[in-house]
């Protein structure tokens, strides 16, 4: 039977990806639901080549324009954030593909669990924030949870098969981005331009700039605590400029397993969307004479200091990753808009932390609370 699939966020990198795969693979999968925020006419175009059930378009403004241009196509058209939590629960679907960036992606992955559904996890803002209420949930309604990171979906492989054999340590590679080489000083002066300029991954632009300041790694690391079940001394991160060893798995007995290929994250989407299986795929190969060398470096803590902010909550836990994340797309925006300097993205979140509240278990209703006024706070100081 084909599986059929929602793809929340359908119009962005991952989502374009995600149909892309399952364009190649039409006896496998089925496309089930397709949401987006802004983009009407993207979404309008899929809607029309890959005849989902139904679409939402989160902005209101654009729904009245979207049912008008799909009147011709049988799909339904629903608007408004609380749609992405309801067609996310209907019988229909198999499985929900959380593709949307950053916060908003927490409730509808939150209400298709409850619903029962598999996740492929794309949103690490979901773990990041509410990890211990994800996690319990997922339990509680017995769903696994796939991730679709390169990172961990390399980790998840390794571990396939290994039962209850202890984890050691876990190493997630990371690039080193675009100023990997550059000293610490010349980071004053780096524009959006050259931190949107990626040397190996093609992603949307605000996981550009967490690549580029290494923030988007140690939302990773926080993300493989809820994912494996891991305490901080645990996870590690290298830098692999080469971007060919996904992660790796170092095992109580001293030996590694890592999980290779070339930088295309089309391979975990699919792996995935067919886990248990592994489907046959005309991507590229890797080949190893075409990379003579893997190399590796230390990270270095005081060149990339929102690294060293999100180990900061990982070991604090409680709403710091909450005030984290929500500072950070904050901080992530007014960058992009030229409003502040890449070093003053660390600096902004680092005093945002200090000055909200700490919560050491919080409620759903405590995370929404901290998302805004770390938010506020932010923008406080960014005007500032």
């Amino acid at each position: 039977m084909k599986k059929r699939i929602a793809i929340l966020g359908s119009t962005g990198s991952i989502g374009t990806q995600a149909l892309e795969v399952i364009a190649q693979h039409p006896g496998r999968f089925e496309v089930e639901v397709l949401t987006a925020n802004n983009n009407y006419l993207k979404l309008e175009q899929q809607a029309r080549k890959y005849k989902p059930n139904a679409v939402v378009i989160g902005n209101d403004n654009y729904f009245n324009k979207l049912k008008r241009r799909l009147r011709d196509v049988p799909v339904k058209v629903f608007a408004g954030e609380e749609s992405f939590n309801q067609v996310v629960q209907i019988d229909s679907v198999d499985l929900v593909l959380t593709a949307m960036v950053g916060y908003a992606g927490l409730k509808p992955t939150i209400a298709a669990i409850q619903a029962g559904k598999d996740i492929a996890l794309a949103n690490k803002e979901t773990l990041v924030v509410a990890g211990s209420l994800v996690i319990k949930l997922a339990r509680r309604h017995q769903v696994r949870i796939l991730p679709v990171d390169s990172e961990h979906s390399a980790i998840y492989q390794c571990l396939v098969g290994e039962g209850f054999n202890q984890i050691e340590k876990i190493f997630l590679t990371a690039s080193g981005g675009p100023f990997r080489e550059m000293d610490i000083n010349s980071l004053k002066k780096v524009t959006p331009e050259e931190a949107l300029n990626h040397p190996n991954w093609e992603m949307g632009a605000k996981i550009t700039i967490d690549s580029a300041s290494l923030m988007n790694k140690g939302f990773e690391a926080i993300e493989a605590k809820w994912l494996f079940s891991l305490e901080s001394h645990q996870i590690k991160v290298l830098i692999h400029p080469q971007s060919i060893i996904h992660s790796m798995v170092q095992f109580e007995d001293g030996s590694i397993k890592a999980q290779m290929g070339l930088p295309d994250m089309k391979l975990p989407i699919l792996y995935a969307m067919s886990f248990p299986e592994r489907i046959k795929s005309d991507f590229p190969r890797l080949h190893f004479a075409d990379y003579p060398q893997l190399t590796f470096e230390e990270t270095d803590f005081k060149k990339f200091p929102c690294l060293g902010l999100a180990y900061r909550a990982l070991e604090a836990g409680g709403n710091i990753p909450c005030i984290l994340n929500a500072s950070n797309e904050i901080v992530v925006h007014a960058f992009l808009n030229n409003k502040i300097r890449f070093v003053d993205i660390p600096e902004i979140i680092s005093k945002t932390i200090d000055r909200i509240n700490f919560i050491s278990e919080p409620d759903l209703e405590d995370l929404e609370k901290t998302d805004k006024e770390s938010r506020h706070l932010t923008m406080v100081f960014i005007n500032g």
